[in-house]
């Protein structure tokens, strides 16, 4: 039976220098030759994901912003979704910025960013080689409604930031950690989440959520990991995820503990 295999990135797919190895890009390849489909889930925005969907030559839908962006790069698709939540809440949060301990606030779409402090513009971090007047976060620069909100803290303050903004914005928002290296918080609306968009996808391509088999690190893989019918959760992820998966990556995303553990499950 052909298989949806829905990846996260930071942590799972990619290694620990953010980069998909050539053994994991080979076996992802040799799945999609046997039929399998690969499908990007991850909360970086499209223009951060974007050079790996075209490293694995796929062709599928991607999910981006934790499934608050569902589409088909650089096409028209009939199921495209993209799913925004009230501007007012990031200008409440620059309000608070201060108290809740938060280095910069960044609003984002498909097409761009906007950042509070351009002090903290990375362009490896943003893919961007620069940032303008443009790019600053303001009520003036800022007139659509945002499709997700990054938060940077220090990595000890983290959790209790994302204690807050729930107690505060909970009934509006979602908020997930980023993955990986950077001690990030993603703001998306309320009701998303990577199976939200992973839902999207089957609907629109056939498969059944049976047919899922998803990989993931870090807590905003847990419902994607639920949804799929079989669920894997990284060995180097977080012990909230390997609780709800029905199995366990024997190595680590250093060792390219996904792409080893789908090549035995697939018999590839």
């Amino acid at each position: 039976m052909k298989k949806l295999i829905a990846l996260d990135l930071d942590g799972t797919t990619l290694n620990p220098e953010s980069k998909i190895t050539d053994k994991t890009a080979k076996i992802l390849q040799r799945a999609i030759a046997d039929g399998h489909s690969v499908v990007i889930a991850t909360g970086r925005p499209y223009r951060m994901s974007k050079n790996f969907y075209e490293q694995l030559q796929l062709t599928t839908p991607m999910i981006n912003f934790n499934g608050a962006l569902v589409h088909l790069p650089e096409q028209h698709w009939i199921g495209e979704q993209e799913t925004s939540f009230n501007r007012k809440i990031v200008f409440d949060l620059m309000a608070e910025k201060k108290n809740l301990k938060l280095d910069f606030i960044a609003a984002e779409n498909r097409e761009t960013f906007f950042i509070d402090d351009l002090n903290f513009f990375d362009k490896h971090f943003f893919a961007s080689d620069f940032a303008t007047a443009e790019n600053l976060l303001t009520m003036n620069t800022l007139r659509t409604n945002p499709t997700s909100v990054l938060l940077r803290s220090q990595p000890e303050n983290v959790g209790s930031v994302s204690e807050e903004l729930k107690q505060q914005f909970g009934h509006e928002v979602e908020v997930n950690t980023w993955g990986g290296p950077n001690p990030i918080l993603e703001v998306v609306a309320k009701g998303i989440q990577k199976a939200h968009g992973l839902k999207r996808v089957i609907d629109t391509l056939d498969f059944q959520q049976d047919d899922i088999v998803a990989f993931g690190d870090e807590h905003n893989d847990v419902d994607m990991l639920k949804f799929a019918g079989w669920g894997v959760a990284m060995a180097n992820g977080t012990d909230q995820l390997k609780s709800v998966a029905n199995a366990i990556t024997e190595k680590t995303n250093a060792e390219d503990g996904m792409a080893d553990y789908l090549a035995k499950y697939l018999d590839l």
